[in-house]
C-alpha cells in the first residue's frame, strides 16, 4: 500500500520494478502479466508513456485501453499480444465481456489513484474487475488519501500489506507559492487577462468549475490574443490529447481545464496554476495546485475568490492549515466587497495529517465531505470517463 502526495513519483515507483521483474522472466508465456487500473484517460495514457520510456530496450509489450474512442486499435493490439495493460475500468470490463481480455496469466495488479476511483463513482466497476482476477497475485494499491471507504477496499484487496508513506521534507503545498485575489465574479476575466499580461508567465493552467466556463474563458483569452485551449469531458479524446500536446510543446500558453486534469497529469516546467473558480471539494484544490511544484520544483498558485465562494475558501484554508496570502493591490480590489480571510487553526498536528495524505473523510469542521458525485449533480461536470457511462 502506497500513500504519497501528488508529484512524488508514484508511477515510477511501480513501473520500474515491474519492468525489472518481467524482464528477468524471459522467455515468457503469452498472456497479460500486469494490469494497471486507473480512473481517467489522460492518466492511463501518461502511465503507458512512462512504461514506453522506462522499458524502451526491454522488448516488453504494453498497451493502453480507455473509453471515448473506437476500440479497433485497442483490440488489434490485444490480439497481437500484451504483457502490460493499462486500463480505465469501463472499457476494460467491456472488452473482457467481449472476450478480448483474459487475465488468467496475471501476476501483478496495480490500482492507482484509488481515492479518485471512489470520487468518480467507479468503485463498483473496480470490484467487478477484482472479482475476475486470479486469487494468487501481487497487488499494489496507491492512494493520495485514505478515507474509510478506500481503507475498506484495501482490506479486501491486500493481505498483510507493507505500507509505504512518503512525507517529503518540504511538502508539495509548502513548495508552492500561493496567493489569493478577492474579485467580483463578473470581473474575473479582466483580472485573469491583467495577470497574464505579465510576459514572465510562460505557461499557465487555469481551472474552472464547469465545461461551459472553460470554453468561455478560452474565448475571452483568444480575443485578448492569449493563445489557449480547453480540456474537459465534452471534448473528444483527440481534441483533449491535442490540447495537452500543444500545451506541453509550447504552442499554446494557457490550458483551461475542469477537474478532469486535476489528478495525474504531469506537465514539465508548468510554473503557474490559476484557480479561476474555487472547487467545491477542498481536496481538489490541493490536487489542482499540485500540477506545479512537481518533483521538488517550486511553483506559483493563484486563487480567485468572489463573494459567493467564501465558504469554499474557508474549507480549503482549514484543510491545508494556513491562510492563503491575500494580494490587496490590484485594479479590481476596490470593487471586491469581501470580508477578511477566515481564521485558520495552524496547529502542527493538522499539517502532519495533511502532509502524509491521511486526511479524515469529513471536513475539519465535522461536516461530511462533499463528494465529486454531489458536485457533479450541481454543475454537470462529473461525466464518467468511459464512453459507456452516462453523464450525471
Amino acid at each position: 500500500m502506497g500513500c504519497a502526495q501528488t508529484g512524488t513519483g508514484k508511477t515510477a515507483a511501480f513501473a520500474i520494478p515491474i519492468l525489472q521483474i518481467l524482464h528477468g522472466q524471459k522467455p515468457m508465456a503469452p498472456g497479460i502479466k500486469v494490469l494497471i487500473l486507473t480512473p481517467t484517460r489522460e492518466l492511463a495514457i501518461q502511465i503507458d508513456e512512462s512504461f514506453a520510456a522506462y522499458g524502451k530496450h526491454t522488448g516488453l509489450r504494453h498497451s493502453v485501453i480507455f473509453g471515448g474512442v473506437s476500440q479497433l486499435h485497442q483490440t488489434n493490439a490485444l490480439k497481437r499480444g500484451v504483457d502490460i495493460l493499462v486500463a480505465t475500468p469501463g472499457r476494460l470490463l467491456d472488452l473482457m465481456n467481449q472476450g478480448y481480455i483474459n487475465l488468467k496469466s496475471l501476476q501483478i495488479f496495480v490500482l492507482d489513484e484509488a481515492d479518485r476511483m471512489l470520487d468518480m463513482g467507479f468503485i463498483h466497476d473496480v470490484k467487478r474487475v477484482i472479482a475476475k482476477l486470479p486469487a494468487k497475485r501481487q497487488t499494489l494499491f496507491f492512494s493520495a488519501t485514505m478515507p474509510p471507504e478506500i481503507q475498506k477496499l484495501a482490506n479486501v484487496l491486500l493481505t498483510n500489506p507493507a505500507k509505504v508513506e512518503v512525507t517529503p521534507p518540504a511538502t508539495t503545498v509548502e513548495k508552492i507559492e500561493q496567493s489569493l485575489y478577492y474579485v467580483n465574479k463578473q470581473e474575473k476575466p479582466e483580472l485573469l487577462k491583467y495577470i497574464l499580461s505579465d510576459s514572465s508567465i510562460k505557461t499557465a493552467l487555469v481551472f474552472t468549475r464547469t465545461k461551459h466556463g472553460a470554453n468561455k474563458v478560452v474565448k475571452i483569452l483568444d480575443h485578448a490574443s492569449i493563445h489557449s485551449a480547453a480540456i474537459h469531458g465534452n471534448k473528444s479524446q483527440a481534441a483533449r490529447q491535442k490540447a495537452l500536446s500543444d500545451f506541453k510543446e509550447g504552442k499554446i500558453r494557457v490550458l483551461v481545464a475542469t477537474d478532469i486534469a486535476a489528478r495525474g497529469i504531469d506537465i514539465d516546467e508548468l510554473t503557474h496554476v490559476f484557480n479561476y473558480d474555487l472547487p467545491d471539494v477542498p481536496e481538489t484544490y490541493v490536487h489542482r495546485i499540485g500540477r506545479t511544484g512537481r518533483a521538488g520544483k517550486t511553483g506559483i498558485a493563484i486563487a480567485f475568490c468572489s463573494g459567493e465562494e467564501k465558504t469554499e475558501l474557508r474549507d480549503i484554508q482549514k484543510l491545508i492549515g494556513l491562510s492563503i496570502p491575500l494580494v490587496k493591490e490590484h485594479p479590481f480590489a476596490a470593487n471586491a466587497n469581501m470580508a477578511a480571510p477566515p481564521p485558520v487553526d495552524n496547529r502542527p498536528q493538522q499539517r502532519r495529517q495533511f502532509s502524509n495524505g491521511n486526511k479524515p473523510a469529513g471536513n475539519p469542521n465535522g461536516k461530511p465531505r462533499r463528494s465529486f458525485q454531489s458536485q457533479a449533480a450541481r454543475n454537470g461536470n462529473g461525466r464518467r470517463e468511459d464512453s459507456r457511462q452516462h453523464q450525471r
